[in-house]
């Protein structure tokens, strides 16, 4: 398949032609896969912090994408200098070696092209990702960090995303770690028409969950959020009452199901204060979901007799049923993928190949 270009396959059958230079990228991260919630909290990347680490982790490379979802945290690196997990470690400062994944040349490029389409993600197939990585793109080419070779591979993943999406049929349903809290909220109350839903968060991710809460059948949702103006205006969006974080404890007891989707430098819940909301719930449990990363609920809910906490790590079930009726779509994701990831290993080889007539050229030229 690589030797299809005419131009890359005419430089390898040249005699005594070099090796092609090894495809300078690589890519260093943790996922849900190798870092349980408590080690991917310590790499978690807050809004603010995003210039910082870019600017350290640009010391190491001479391109650099940064991606950090609730269940990754990744850097992509180009013209790589010096060890890539030194790199990671040294940008948040833990040692983190143990959980980390170093893919280089094309196995990274696959790696990116499967984030993108969401078959790297704890739910398969889901569409945040996609966006996900085109922000992190974007955010790359704004401080000067993406060149040549980092467009090339990013656009290419989110074009073999997109194909994957729609050739293949995984996106017939909107799937996404929201919809997975939002089932394990059915399975673990039933019917959920007649509940009460508490949203903390008003980003992008409690915008996504609120739109599930509202397809499962809830018709009563608050949203709670630290800028009373943020809560307002997703409760006008989705439909809901919005609450300022300082009314949270107030609220609270009317809720069912809690669903956390924010960020902050602190726990903003604790076993306390759910304990208090209880006493005023007439023994109706309460069920708390934590998909933020790092966590906003504290673990010592989980000790607070008719509380039931979960996290993302504790949505398997949930995926696993996901991924039951998408497995047939698999195989020929993968396909796509591979050709993909070969269309852009023979630009490279392309390229290469012009490099190296240009320097016997030149160095014609200078004889």
């Amino acid at each position: 398949m690589t030797l299809a270009c005419p131009t890359a396959r005419a430089f390898l059958a040249q005699p005594h032609a070099p090796h092609p230079t090894p495809l300078d990228f690589a890519v260093v991260g943790l996922n849900h896969q190798t870092a349980p919630i408590e080690v991917r909290e310590r790499a978690a990347v807050r809004a603010s912090e995003e210039e910082s680490i870019l600017s350290h982790l640009s010391l190491h490379a001479r391109e650099v994408m940064l991606l950090a979802t609730c269940n990754r945290t990744e850097v992509y690196l180009a013209g790589v200098v010096g060890d890539p997990i030194a790199a990671f470690e040294g940008a948040w400062g833990h040692a983190l070696a143990q959980h980390l994944y170093v893919y280089r040349g094309e196995a990274a490029v696959a790696h990116l092209y499967r984030v993108a389409a969401g078959l790297d993600s704890l739910v398969i197939g889901e569409t945040q990702i996609q966006g996900q990585v085109k922000r992190a793109w974007q955010a790359a080419h704004a401080q000067g960090l993406a060149g040549t070779l980092m467009n090339k591979v990013a656009q290419g993943a989110l074009a073999a995303g997109k194909r994957v999406r729609t050739d293949t049929g995984l996106s017939d349903r909107v799937v996404s770690v929201s919809s997975a809290a939002v089932e394990l909220a059915e399975a673990t109350l039933g019917d959920l028409t007649h509940r009460t839903a508490l949203i903390l968060g008003a980003g992008e991710t409690a915008e996504l969950t609120l739109t599930h809460l509202r397809a499962a059948g809830v018709r009563d949702v608050i949203v709670v959020n630290r800028t009373a103006e943020r809560a307002r205006a997703l409760a006008e969006r989705v439909g809901g009452r919005a609450c300022a974080a300082e009314y949270l404890h107030e609220v609270l007891p009317e809720a069912d199901v809690v669903i956390a989707s924010s960020s902050a430098p602190h726990y903003v819940l604790h076993g306390s204060g759910v304990r208090e909301a209880l006493q005023d719930r007439q023994g109706r449990p309460m069920l708390l979901i934590d998909i933020s990363v790092p966590r906003i609920l504290s673990p010592d809910i989980a000790d607070v007799p008719g509380a039931h906490l979960s996290n993302l790590d504790d949505l398997t079930a949930v995926v696993n049923r996901n991924l039951e009726g998408r497995r047939a779509a698999l195989p020929h994701a993968d396909a796509l993928l591979r050709e993909a990831s070969a269309d852009l290993y023979r630009w490279h080889l392309t390229r290469e190949a012009q490099r190296e007539r240009a320097g016997r050229q030149l160095a014609l030229a200078s004889d």
